[in-house]
This record gives C-alpha cells, structure tokens and sequence, in this order.
C-alpha cells in the first residue's frame, strides 16, 4: 500500500512581511521553526519505523521544513525545483498589495495559460507540468511512504497529480492549506484506488492561523 504525505512548508518571513512568495526565498520565522517540529513529530506518529523517501522544494522555506523532517525521522531527504511554489516572476518579494492591485483573474476559455497580469509570471499549465512530472517520478518509486514538502499553491496540483486529474481540469481546482499542514494520500494494494485519507490537517499545530 502506498502513502504518499504532503507536507506545507511552515511560516516563512515572506507571510509576516506580507509579500509576494512564489519563488522569493526566504527563511522560516520562529513560529515556523516550532510548526515544523510539530509537523515532524505528527509525521513520526503516522509513519512508525518503517522506510520513508523525503523529497522536497528547493525554496529555502520548503527545504528548511524538510531537514527538520528528515532529522525526526533519521533519513535524508531529495530536493527539487519542481515542486516550487508558482513563481511570480518580477512580483515576487515585492508586497502583496502591489500584485493584488495588478493581478487579473482567469476567463473560463483560458483558465491554464493566463498569466494573471504579470508578464513575466508562470501559468497554471506550467506550474502543473513540472508538479504533475515529478510526482508521477516519486510516485513511481517503490518506496511505498514517502513525504513530498512543497508550498500552499502546489499542493493543489501535488492532488490533482495523484488523483490523475487532466491537467486541463486543474484549472478549475483549489484545495486551500495553512502553512505546516499534512495531507494524506494513498493507494490499495488490491483496487489500485488513490484516496485522499486526509486534507490539509492542522491540528497538530498549536496556533493554526493563517499566515497568507
């Protein structure tokens, strides 16, 4: 049986500066620090002794979660710019309300390839390629638990990915998650079935307050 836990990257300085993240790297804050052991230590509980595969974003945020992760669990982990948050391209680290002011939401006949008023930032379709790629790769191992740490935007298309939803059909989908959440994600040995156990779970985290 497989069962794959997506991990959200804990609070990072970009949520309490309240600017653009996307590929702007920055590092966690305390709060994130404490969030993510919790996370690791939830994780240990769910996961036990047995074989686990790390892999994660390369964004500091994402891969700061992830060493804590892999120090809880006594293992390594993988990075990879595939599972970057979507990157904003020239709004990213600038603040939040300069993007809100210029961003423009997607018509239904271009839900994929709009750009979202920034010239320079990445589409939906993009975001989902990369995700989509590396996911069907991580996946196909035959490790069978393995933890992905990625960021709130990307773990909507880490699912969809799971779930063999058309990349098309992405553009319509959104699954919220506060920072330092888990999802879990698994498939039967027998039906082959891939359920989503469950969603963006924050309840092991003190303070469960969204950090944008």
């Amino acid at each position: 049986m497989k069962n794959l836990f997506v991990v959200t990257h804990a609070q990072s300085v970009h949520h309490i500066e309240k600017k653009v993240g996307g590929w702007h790297d920055t590092d966690l804050t305390a709060s994130g620090v404490a969030d993510a052991r919790a996370t690791a230590e939830r994780l240990a509980t769910l996961i036990g002794d047995g074989p686990v595969e790390i892999f994660s974003s390369d964004l500091l945020r994402a891969s700061q979660t992830a060493a804590i992760i892999a120090d809880r669990l006594g293992r390594t982990f993988e990075e990879t710019s595939d599972l970057r948050e979507m990157s904003y391209g020239s709004a990213g680290g600038k603040a939040q309300e300069w993007l809100n002011a210029r961003q423009t939401p997607a018509p239904d006949d271009n839900r994929m390839d709009h750009r979202g008023g920034i010239s320079d930032g990445e589409t939906r379709r993009e975001i989902a390629q990369r995700v989509y790629r590396c996911v069907d790769a991580i996946v196909g191992r035959t490790c069978e638990t393995q933890i992905i740490v990625t960021h709130g935007f990307a773990l909507t298309f880490v699912i969809a990915a799971w779930i063999k939803m058309p990349i098309d059909a992405a553009g319509y989908v959104n699954f919220p998650a506060l920072p330092g959440s888990i999802t879990q994600l698994r498939q039967d040995d027998y039906w082959r079935s891939r359920a989503v156990v469950r969603l963006a779970d924050v309840s092991h985290l003190e303070d469960a307050s969204p950090h944008g």
